[in-house]
């Protein structure tokens, strides 16, 4: 092959690929995912979210958060959160809700969504976010580690930040369903068969405390989750009488042996599908 045609593909391929580090336009969008090799931003056009006031239940965790996060994009301190507990309570609705409704008044209020597989590349994403005059919540979806699992050393570069510290710019939050973010059986495991227990154990469990805010999400009653559907139908403009709603919801539940906020919208979908209403 000739050079001419080698630097033909080399500047085809150079247009396609961002090169490694170029910082995205962040007026483009509120939202980001970050990708490593190449590293690099990429806009996310419409944020899969709900509304804030359509999460049932939450009450103390929602207003704790968007406390923090109003803080936040007003440029004051503001800490890491953890948001633990039960599966299907709404702990990334929440972050993303929350971060709409801020982004409503402070436009320079962004995500950055980071997957738990990329994080040895946290570092060079703060990189790029260092210094700009942007703010930015650095969001990790469910967030846990299992045994022989050194990702989270990386975590610390944004809880700790290490000699440059972590941007001014920048807050952490993370979802999981482990408060400690680990099994409580590895947690067991280490204090049984290390030779120093205390510290193989302590390494890993004082990550989670690392994060100013610890908010808990516990499994809702039977009122909460109708509550939450009742919700949807109304804001959707989805018409059912509440004897049908109760009756339809309660069967749909024990049908899936649990009760969540999850379940709640799951039903919902199935019931919108069925009057012909398309949530928007």
């Amino acid at each position: 092959m000739s050079k001419k045609n080698l630097q033909r593909i080399a500047a085809a391929l150079e247009r396609l690929s961002p090169a490694p580090g170029d910082a995205p336009d962040f007026a483009a969008a509120s939202a980001f995912v970050w990708h490593a090799d190449p590293d690099r931003l990429e806009p996310v056009v419409k944020v899969n979210r709900v509304d804030v006031a359509l999460l049932v239940g939450v009450d103390r965790s929602r207003d704790t958060l968007m406390a923090n996060t109003v803080q936040f994009a007003a440029g004051l301190p503001a800490n890491n959160a953890l948001l633990w507990g039960a599966r299907g309570m709404g702990k990334s609705s929440l972050v993303k809700a929350i971060h709409g409704a801020v982004n409503a008044d402070h436009t320079c209020l962004k995500i950055v969504e980071v997957q738990r597989e990329d994080l040895p590349t946290i570092g060079r994403c703060l990189n790029l976010l260092r210094g700009a005059s942007e703010r930015f919540i650095l969001f990790c979806d469910d967030l846990s580690f299992g045994h022989d699992d050194a990702h989270y050393k990386s975590l610390k570069a944004v809880l700790d930040g290490g000699i440059e510290g972590r941007p001014e710019n920048v807050v952490l939050y993370a979802t999981s369903n482990r408060r400690h973010l680990m099994p409580r059986d590895m947690i067991e495991n280490e204090r049984s068969s290390a030779i120093s227990p205390s510290e193989a154990v302590e390494e890993k469990v004082s990550l989670s405390d690392r994060f100013g805010l610890w908010l808990g999400f516990h499994p809702c009653d039977q009122d909460e989750y109708l509550a939450m559907i009742r919700g949807y139908c109304d804001a959707y403009g989805v018409a059912i009488d509440d004897a049908t709603l109760r009756a339809e919801a309660i069967e749909w539940q024990a049908t899936r042996g649990s009760r969540s906020g999850r379940v709640a919208w799951q039903y919902f979908t199935d019931l919108a599908g069925r009057r012909g209403v398309r949530p928007t």
